[in-house]
């Protein structure tokens, strides 16, 4: 049998190109090519993705009468997250470059899992509604809309290509209202509100520098966003992981950076422990974990920093970097996580 030849797809204004052979949707094409296109509900029924064929046939697929009528389909327009192409295309479009190009919504959830991954920390899984997705940058963060009209933020940790659930890795916090109820409460099947997404934390991909990923406690959950992103989007370049924590029990996920690890040349992994007692017989680095950066890396000034944790960890780090050569521009972290005025930091 001849292989099978794809189809060159071109977006306007961009000049972005990739191929796709017609078995799967222009959007999902895209996003393989680790292009960011707009879409809602990916499956023909919002028109968020909505764009215009200027060149080529498509085949619209599934597209909803509402969503793209017979005006649309006669002036050249079509639904990404639909239609399949036919042809070689030249397509107008917009692309997401940007977390200020992605549109927020107030969306409900449901509990979908509840598995608590060590004592103190609970992954929780979010089903979306069948007929809608949430649109995100790897590394933002969403906003639980309580009925007392507090809101509770916590950073997506799963990346934008695995979108059937919301991924959250929530830490109970002594005195904490809504991470009680997660940890004593609530249960699978439980409706939930949530806005979003919010943030300027995630991967400067035009970038070539080498990555240093810092992580205390629960900040591994837009860490793990990031380099999940990045394995999927065929990013290469040179990525340390340091996730630091007070005891074993605090790194609740060892063998999924180790795993990368061991997977990627390009990915190095290094666990710091802050407080470790004798009885945990810990072999490996400790002190607190922006320190370890340090000792690795006189000079930071060829690197990008991306960081999540307590306040107080992300101002020292902030701070001891630049010290060490690294530009400030090249310093990202939420603005939630380090602006102790501003408010509550993302628990993940």
């Amino acid at each position: 049998m001849a292989p099978v030849v794809p189809f060159r797809i071109t977006l306007r204004p961009s000049g972005h190109e990739f191929n796709a052979d017609g078995s799967d949707s222009i959007l999902q094409a895209a996003l393989d090519a680790g292009l960011t296109l707009p879409y809602g509900c990916r499956n023909g029924a919002c028109g968020s993705c909505k764009g215009r064929v200027i060149d080529g046939l498509v085949d619209h697929g599934i597209a909803q009468d509402q969503a793209l009528s017979t005006a649309d389909r006669a002036s050249g327009l079509t639904l990404f997250c639909c239609a399949k192409p036919l042809t070689d295309l030249v397509l107008e479009c917009r692309e997401v470059g940007t977390a200020k190009d992605i549109p927020v919504k107030i969306m409900p959830c449901r509990v979908q899992k509840l598995e608590r991954v060590a004592d103190d920390v609970i992954v929780l899984s979010l089903k979306l509604p069948a007929n809608e997705r949430l649109q995100f940058l790897a590394g933002q963060y969403i906003e639980f809309l309580l009925k007392d009209g507090k809101r509770r933020a916590f950073s997506i940790a799963n990346a934008p290509h695995d979108d059937g659930f919301l991924q959250l890795h929530v830490r109970l916090i002594g005195g904490g209202e809504f991470t009680q109820h997660v940890f004593t409460a609530m249960k699978e099947k439980d409706i939930l509100r949530f806005q979003g997404p919010y943030g300027s934390f995630y991967l400067r991909e035009e970038s070539t520098k080498p990555i240093i990923l810092l992580a205390g406690g629960t900040g591994f959950a837009p860490i793990k966003a990031l380099v999940e992103h990045a394995i999927h989007n065929r990013i290469s370049r040179p990525m340390e992981i340091y996730w630091g924590a007070r005891n074993p029990g605090g790194l609740y996920l060892p063998d999924l950076p180790s795993s990368w690890a061991a997977a990627h040349s390009h990915i190095r992994y290094i666990p710091v422990l802050s407080d470790a007692a004798s009885f945990d017989a810990w072999q490996g680095r400790t002190g607190l974990v922006h320190h370890a950066v340090l000792e690795d890396h006189g000079d930071l000034a060829t690197h990008q920093v991306y960081a999540c944790g307590a306040p107080a960890m992300i101002d020292t780090a902030r701070c001891d970097f630049a010290a060490h050569g690294l530009p400030a521009d090249e310093f990202f972290a939420d603005a939630f996580t380090f602006a102790s005025t501003q408010g509550n930091p993302p628990s993940g």
